[in-house]
């Protein structure tokens, strides 16, 4: 049993440095910034719009992790209560 308790807990930890890291990638990727005096082209709102969506798709990503990790240590921690 502890050995079924010690991969749950490897597990968990990674899952927890998998939203680490997939955070540090979502704000690593700074937007462009808008002049109010430049014109902007489809192109700009192209660049824009894909940052904008590779950047909330990163944030999902690490919030996903990251339920999957507190959920892997409230299970760790009710099989721990019950032994």
């Amino acid at each position: 049993m502890t050995t079924v308790l010690f991969i749950l807990d490897i597990i968990a930890a990674l899952a927890a440095l998998t939203a680490a890291w997939l955070w540090y990638v979502a704000g690593q990727r700074p937007q462009r910034r808008v002049s109010k005096d430049e014109d902007l082209d489809h192109h700009d709102f192209n660049r824009l719009v894909t940052g904008i969506n590779r950047s909330n798709l990163l944030n999902r990503r690490a919030a996903l992790a990251t339920a999957v990790s507190s959920a892997l240590v409230a299970l760790r921690l009710l099989v721990d209560a019950f032994i």
